[in-house]
């Protein structure tokens, strides 16, 4: 299913690197920017949340709650979430649900991996509203960060 701009966030509950459950629809109230990545450990998806990390004073001016989701297991993301000091939670979408519903997901990675998320951002408004979406069909590209940057600032007018 593709998400488009001006919908209803498909809601969900994934687990964060601590096994505590996380539900979109909790966020109500804030922005939220959703970024969906392949694998952890990988050069491109490291680069991706080291600029959120190394940035996310900017994230926090503008009332946004970033939270980083990929289909690796908990505990894989919490040895990258420490490895690399990242300072907003990561969210184990194991069973693909998130991914399905937000239509980022690969049928084949690499050429044999299945189900692996698609490097794509959403913000979501605070009631809920799908303002921004992107998804990228080549894992090596990144998000166009100044578009996403561009849209919380308006949200936030």
């Amino acid at each position: 299913m593709k998400i488009e701009v001006g919908q209803q966030a498909p809601d969900f509950t994934l687990h964060d690197t601590d096994k505590k459950e996380v539900t979109l629809s909790e966020q109500k109230g804030k922005n939220v920017l959703l970024l969906f990545f392949p694998l952890a450990f990988t050069g491109v998806c490291t680069k991706e949340l080291c600029a959120i990390r190394d940035d996310i004073a900017r994230y926090n001016n503008a009332s946004a709650t970033v939270l980083g989701i990929s289909v690796d297991s908990f505990a894989t993301l919490k040895k990258f979430k420490e490895d690399q000091g990242y300072n907003f939670p990561l969210l184990s979408d194991f069973n693909k649900e998130a991914s399905e519903a937000y239509g980022c997901v690969y049928d084949a990675f690499i050429g044999w991996m299945k189900g692996v998320s698609k490097r794509s951002a959403f913000i979501i408004d605070k009631e809920g509203i799908v303002q921004y979406a992107e998804v990228l069909e080549s894992a090596g590209d990144l998000p166009n960060f100044e578009a996403i940057n561009q849209k919380l600032e308006q949200l936030n007018a």
